[in-house]
């Protein structure tokens, strides 16, 4: 009884071993997620652009796989481009915050979101470009 007893505990520490070693969305790998801003300015109605132009200082926020919240949050350059580095294989929303042109948000504010996944090691994942109104 006790040598079954032995057995049965191996393979439940080896079990509990290798689940514990499955690596899900995140950070700690090698993958980058990289991508764009551009802003469409429009008059306080959205009937007239008024200017168009590369999203600088906008936050662009990263949530891994299902999480809630976000993860991460980085800032855009002078050109526009964000980057996310060192990711794990795995699913990804990049979202960022643009004013509503439908009028219809209580506080004038949706996400512009973008799902992607990562599936090789070493990824540069390129997302389209995220589109927003000022």
């Amino acid at each position: 009884m006790k040598t079954v007893f032995r057995i049965l505990l191996i393979f439940v520490s080896v079990s509990v071993f290798l689940i514990s070693c499955e690596k899900n969305s995140g950070e700690g790998g090698n993958a980058t997620i990289t991508g764009s801003v551009w802003v469409r300015n429009y008059n306080s109605t959205f009937t007239s652009l008024l200017s168009e132009y590369a999203g600088v200082k906008e936050d662009v926020y990263i949530v891994y796989g299902d999480n809630v919240g976000y993860d991460d949050k980085v800032e855009t350059d002078y050109l526009g481009y964000y980057r996310f580095n060192y990711l794990r294989k795995g699913k990804y929303t990049i979202y960022v915050f643009s004013e509503d042109s439908t009028m219809t948000s209580p506080d004038g504010k949706i996400a512009v979101i973008e799902e992607v996944e990562i599936t090789e090691n070493d990824q540069l994942l390129i997302v389209p470009q995220l589109l927003i109104y000022n």
